[in-house]
Order: structure tokens, then C-alpha cells, then sequence
């Protein structure tokens, strides 16, 4: 019998839209707006700019970083917006530096449909912890990632770090 990797919360992203979010969704306005933060996975909100968790991740505390604003590029934000979202680059890495001891990270950008933005409308980075080795055959043969710990206990732990 075949070893079964389970993987059940992978359904939610399996069964959405194929052709990007329904119009006029954005979950950086829609989450935020709900103010219901543990459930939406938002870790942090800030002036102009929050922290909140991918919900699929390519990796164990994988953190996306926007503006409350809704605009589609860098070159759109204002001085306090990229201020502020650089320093939340800065904490985000300290905050995972403490919760999982990576050996180093991918910060980026993807601005526009072409350039691989899930949400081309507005513009966000992301903050993923590495490790060595983390990439295996799983990525490159399985299309598919292994990631050890639930979304709700990696809550938890950056919670915890962000109040230290």
C-alpha cells in the first residue's frame, strides 16, 4: 500500500477561482476589514501597513506584508507606507529568526498578473523563512509541499514572538 501524505486544508485553495479572485476581492481590504485577526491570520496591524500569514504557505511561518490602500505597485505607495513596510520587514524577520532559527529568507515583490502576482491589484511582499535542504524532491517531482505545522500553532508562535 502507498504512503498517503494528508494535506486536507489544501482543499480551500484547490477549489477557488482559476482565473484570480472573484471581482472586486482583495483580501488585504476584505480581512482586514472583518477585524476578526486570528481567523484571518493577521499577526500585526501597523498605521498604514499590517503582517499577516500566507494561508498557502511554501514554507512554516511564510508572512505576506501590504498597505491598508489598494494600489498595484511600490511605485504607488506613499513615504509612511514604505517606511513602515520596511520596517515590518525588518520585524517580520527578527519575529521568524526567533520562532524558527531559518537559515535564510526570500523577501519579494511580484507586481502585476505577468510577473506572477496572485493579487495583481495590490501590491505585497512576501517573507519566506529557508532552510538548507528545504527544498526536496516533494517541490520538484510531487508538485506538492510538506509543511510540518498548521497555520493556527504557527499563529501561535509568532504571536507569542511579536509580544517579546
Amino acid at each position: 500500500m502507498p504512503d498517503i501524505l494528508w494535506a486536507p486544508w489544501r482543499i480551500a485553495y484547490i477549489e477557488r477561482p482559476k482565473h484570480g479572485e472573484p471581482k472586486g476581492a482583495d483580501i488585504f481590504i476584505d480581512l482586514p476589514a472583518e477585524r476578526d485577526d486570528e481567523k484571518n491570520l493577521i499577526l500585526y496591524r501597523g498605521v498604514t501597513t499590517f503582517v499577516m500569514l500566507n494561508a498557502f504557505p511554501y514554507s512554516n511561518g511564510h508572512l505576506m506584508i501590504a498597505p491598508y490602500r489598494q494600489v498595484d505597485g511600490v511605485d504607488m505607495l506613499n513615504d509612511e507606507e514604505l517606511l513602515e513596510t520596511n520596517q515590518l520587514l525588518s520585524k517580520a524577520v527578527t519575529w521568524l529568526r526567533r520562532t524558527y532559527n531559518p537559515d535564510g529568507f526570500n523577501i519579494g515583490i511580484n507586481m502585476g498578473h505577468a510577473a506572477g502576482a496572485g493579487i495583481p491589484v495590490h501590491v505585497h511582499w512576501h517573507v519566506v523563512p529557508r532552510w538548507n535542504g528545504d527544498t526536496n524532491f516533494m517541490t520538484t517531482i510531487g508538485n506538492l509541499r510538506v509543511i510540518p505545522e498548521s497555520l493556527e500553532r504557527t499563529y501561535e508562535r509568532l504571536a507569542e514572538a511579536m509580544r517579546q
